[in-house]
């Protein structure tokens, strides 16, 4: 049986090729080079994106949340761009949180990494009072906050909705809405009934259960309460 060989798909056994045939059209760019310069550019605008969210800055140029970021992602060299991001940063250690993903990143005011630290953020549930008069939507909010007080062993002030939530009555007594232990040993305030405070369920860190607070564990908690202080700034994405 007669071999017959191939060369990048043309039949080396069969008839000649035929050469004459007019050049009617110029060559088109192999279908390779196509996708090499597709995956580049796909490439260049995802390290682009992964930088900004990664260092928890320019939050108005983003109108998206749910990417998981490189917390190692470096910085851009090109054209002063080092200089730039740098003037934005604080001079204080900050944190930056994806309430998407679940990730808390604590910064040095150079950006440099301290501790990537896995929470809970807004559940985005929606919750309706009986009497149709009000909702509350739980979500984290988005933004540029200041740490405004921290406090050790907070005491959870249950607003209405907690009684709602569990078909419970509102009471009238203030002192029956104290309840010690569910804000863990530190809380920090965001403002408008924002904390960042501690969890007894660190079983659930990592899932959008919360209502609207951040939720960090035990250990980490103390690290970030030991590294920050009132007035450095939390960037939320």
């Amino acid at each position: 049986m007669e071999e017959r060989k191939n060369f990048i798909g043309i039949d080396l056994a069969g008839p000649p090729l035929d050469v004459t045939e007019p050049e009617e059209a110029p060559k088109k760019p192999p279908v390779r080079l196509w996708l090499y310069l597709l995956a580049g550019l796909c490439g260049g605008l995802g390290f682009a994106v992964l930088f900004f969210l990664s260092t928890g800055i320019s939050q108005s140029a983003l109108s998206f949340d749910a990417i998981r970021v490189d917390p190692e992602a470096p910085l851009p060299l090109e054209k002063g761009g080092v200089k730039k991001i740098r003037s934005q940063l604080p001079n204080r250690p900050y944190i930056a949180i994806d309430r998407t993903n679940n990730f808390l990143w604590l910064r040095e005011g150079d950006g440099a990494l301290i501790k990537e630290i896995v929470v809970s953020a807004g559940s985005g549930g929606i919750l309706e009072d009986p009497n149709g008069k009000r909702q509350w939507i739980f979500d984290t909010p988005l933004g540029e906050f200041k740490i405004k007080g921290i406090q050790d062993n907070p005491i959870w002030i249950k607003p209405d909705w907690a009684f709602i939530e569990e078909g419970e009555p509102i009471p009238d007594d203030p002192a029956e809405r104290a309840e010690s232990g569910m804000l863990g040993e530190y809380a920090m305030s965001l403002g408008e009934g924002y904390l960042i405070h501690g969890t007894l369920y660190e079983r659930l860190l990592g899932r959008n259960v919360t209502h609207g607070c951040i939720r960090v564990g035990r250990d980490n908690l103390r690290l970030v309460v030991k590294t920050v202080k009132v007035g450095d700034r939390v960037y939320i994405f």
